[in-house]
This record gives C-alpha cells, sequence and structure tokens, in this order.
C-alpha cells in the first residue's frame, strides 16, 4: 500500500509539474490569476440561474488577412483574394442573423504587403453588404513619426482609391479599427521586437484609430493581464505594454487621451480537458484546429465581454488567420456553415436568444451606444459614431497616378513604399 501511494504521488507531482511547465511556456501565468478574480467578481454578480434573461449575442469576425502570407506569388495571393470574394457569398450568403442581415467579415489588412487589386476586390465584396476592411501592421523597429505618417498615407489611400474607411458622424474625420501584427501592440513584446514604439497607442489614436482589436493573443507573451474587457489605456511613452490595464468602459468618463480595446474571449474550457485533467484554453480564435462550432458558444459567452447598462449585450469578438489555403475549408466550408445553422437553430429555440452580425467598426459603434445608455435595439445603432457609407474611390489623375499625402515627407515614408500597377 505505501508503495503505491508513492508511486501515485509521483505520478501526480510530475503531471503537475508538466502542466506547470507547459503553462509557463504558453504563457498562461500571465493571466491566470487575474482570470480567476474576474471569474469570482463576475460570478457575485452576475443574474441567478433561476432569473429568464435576454441574450443579445454581438458577432463579430476579425480576420488578420495576409494574402501573402507564406512568401506566396503574387499571383497566389490574388487567387485567395478572389476565393474568398466569390466563395463567401455563396457559401454562407443565404443566412441571416435576428435583424435580417447575412454574416460580416472584418478583414484586417496588412498595410505594409499594400496590393492595390487586392483592395479593389475587397471593396467590392463590402459594398455588397458582407463586410468591411480596417487596418493592420507588422513593423519592427519603427519609430513614432514613421508610424504616423505611414498610418495616415495609408488610410487616405484606402479612403480615397478604394472608398474604404469609416467617418465620425460628427467630426467627419477619417477613422480606423487597428489589429497589430505578431500581436506586439504599444511594443509589447518582453526583446522589444515587432514594433519598438512605445507611444503607439498615442500614435494609433492621434492617426485616428477608433479602437483596437488585436487582444486576446494567448499563448503569446504579449497577453496582457487585462482579459475579457472593453476599456481604454492611457499611453506612458517612457514604457512599453501601457494597454496593460486601463479603465473598463462604462466605469466613468472616458481617460483624456486614451484608447479603446475590444477584447476577445480568453476563458478555461473544463468541458474539453487535456490528458482528462486539464483545461483547454478558448482565445476566440477560428482556425482548422479550433473550427467554429455552437459548442464554443457557451464558453465565448461566459467570457462576458460587456458594458455594465447593457448586461442582454455580450460582445464576442473572434480572430483568424483565413488568407492561406489551408485555412478556406474551415472559414468558408462545412464547420462555418454549420455555426451558422446552429446558430438559427438556437435562435428558432429560444425566444430569449438572439445574435447580431457585425464588422469590427459596428461592434465599436454598440459599446459607444452601450456606454451612452442606449436604451434602443441592436440594429439601429450599428451606425451609432462612426459611419462608413460604401463610399466610391476617386479616379486616378490624366497620368494614371494617384496622388500621395503631400504632408508626409519621402523620408518620412522611407521604410513603407506603395506598390502600385
Amino acid at each position: 500500500m505505501t508503495v503505491t501511494i508513492a508511486a501515485l504521488t509521483v505520478v501526480v507531482s510530475g503531471t503537475i509539474a508538466l502542466a506547470i511547465r507547459a503553462g509557463r511556456r504558453r504563457h498562461i501565468h500571465r493571466w491566470l490569476v487575474p482570470y480567476a478574480i474576474q471569474r469570482l467578481r463576475r460570478r457575485r454578480s452576475g443574474p441567478r440561474r433561476s432569473e429568464p434573461r435576454e441574450i443579445h449575442l454581438i458577432l463579430a469576425i476579425a480576420d488578420h488577412f495576409e494574402p501573402e502570407h507564406g512568401g506566396v506569388s503574387r499571383d497566389q495571393a490574388q487567387r485567395r483574394v478572389d476565393h474568398w470574394v466569390s466563395e463567401y457569398p455563396r457559401a454562407l450568403g443565404d443566412f441571416r442573423d435576428s435583424d435580417g442581415r447575412p454574416p460580416r467579415h472584418t478583414f484586417f489588412y496588412p498595410l505594409e504587403t499594400y496590393q492595390p487589386e487586392h483592395l479593389d476586390a475587397l471593396a467590392e465584396f463590402c459594398r455588397a453588404g458582407f463586410g468591411e476592411v480596417e487596418v493592420h501592421l507588422h513593423h519592427e523597429g519603427d519609430t513614432a513619426e514613421n508610424l504616423r505618417a505611414t498610418l495616415c498615407d495609408y488610410t487616405r489611400r484606402l479612403r480615397e482609391r478604394h472608398g474604404l474607411l469609416p467617418r465620425h458622424r460628427r467630426t467627419g474625420r477619417l477613422g480606423f479599427g487597428f489589429v497589430h501584427g505578431d500581436w506586439a501592440l504599444d511594443n509589447a513584446r518582453p526583446d522589444g521586437r515587432c514594433c519598438g514604439v512605445n507611444n503607439e497607442l498615442d500614435v494609433l489614436r492621434e492617426a485616428g484609430c477608433y479602437a483596437d482589436f488585436t487582444l486576446p493573443s494567448a499563448p503569446s507573451c504579449t497577453q496582457t493581464r487585462t482579459i475579457n474587457s472593453l476599456y481604454r489605456a492611457t499611453d506612458d511613452p517612457a514604457r512599453p505594454r501601457s494597454h496593460e490595464t486601463g479603465r473598463a468602459v462604462g466605469d466613468g468618463p472616458p481617460p483624456p487621451g486614451s484608447l479603446m480595446l475590444i477584447q476577445g474571449p480568453l476563458v478555461l474550457d473544463w468541458r474539453r480537458r487535456g490528458w482528462g485533467l486539464f483545461p483547454h484554453v478558448e482565445n476566440g480564435c477560428l482556425q482548422a484546429s479550433q473550427p467554429p462550432s455552437i459548442d464554443r458558444l457557451d464558453a465565448w459567452l461566459a467570457a462576458r465581454v460587456q458594458v455594465p447598462s447593457r448586461p442582454d449585450w455580450y460582445f464576442v469578438k473572434l480572430h483568424a488567420h483565413g488568407a492561406p489555403e489551408f485555412e478556406h475549408p474551415t472559414l468558408l466550408g462545412p464547420p462555418m456553415i454549420e455555426f451558422h445553422r446552429a446558430l438559427a437553430g438556437r435562435a428558432l429555440g429560444d425566444p430569449r436568444f438572439h445574435y447580431h452580425y457585425v464588422t469590427a467598426r459596428e461592434m465599436y459603434n454598440l459599446v459607444r451606444a452601450a456606454e451612452s445608455a442606449w436604451t434602443g435595439d441592436v440594429d439601429a445603432a450599428r451606425d451609432f459614431e462612426m459611419i462608413w457609407d460604401g463610399h466610391h474611390p476617386q479616379m486616378p489623375g490624366e497620368d494614371g497616378s494617384f496622388p500621395t499625402n503631400s504632408s508626409a515627407s519621402s523620408s518620412d515614408r522611407s521604410s513603407f513604399l506603395f506598390r502600385e500597377t
């Protein structure tokens, strides 16, 4: 008996040690304690299980859409874009949410690999009502000055050449949503790679960014302690990772000079376990190894990414890297089709459950509406603050060229060259 107990102790201890080691490799220690505290607080403040309640699922997919991923040829990159814009309406175009709208997809397109023909195709797709384009960026060893010029030049080009990006309803100012490449927002990596700009939050805000959609980044080392939140972070130019913490949306007035961050779900899912013991980390990623499924919906809702004034609104921002061919069967094939079919089935069987397909911009607008004590329905607040009007682009000049931003010097743009046809 003593030998058996000793052997069992060794096995259990070894298993725990392996789990701890694996958890540290996946940087779970960065957010596990805040997660436990958050769960405890929300469980105490949430409605009782016996109380009936309305659920409005506000669902956005933020696709880090990189047609040139893997260093493919220009022709292959274009075929990837063409496949998306032709297959998406065919596969998903017949589905409708509780407002009668089709599934919506947000393409966060990488500005450092800009190809005008990609954006022309995506713009027509968006004007057909299936999504919108926002800004994605990978950069290394950058400076605030170059980043600012790059963002202003690129966003102006997206608007004027391709008719993309929204404007502020009141001021008319051009705006954009943002996802940072390699998850390294505000120089978040411990080694300082994949960014270089400690005051990136300020630069983004000054360039017109209305919200960042990068997080969660788990299992990356860039994951913040703040999880499952809608919050505003204020930049400290003297240090990186200023978005580690911030003020929750709805918790008092917005701090001056702050940027909103809209996070997706990051929870432990005990229904799916490794080795039969340890919970799966649900991070809202959609890919071949994590296909969309109605079985994941409860975990996304359990993250309770919400604004206190609208406890019936559940913001679920998922993310994907959908351009490469190996992701097409998941995001444009049977798993995604069955997911949308299951959403419709759930709404049909439960009159308290409603679901709303939104773009990143519309999700931001709904967050702002909830923060502003909006009492109306979801559909009426999709254009609450930032408006995209399906604007058609300007035509090139007589020489076939498109005007560049004269306010940025050639030296400012030296590291960022647009490749035009």
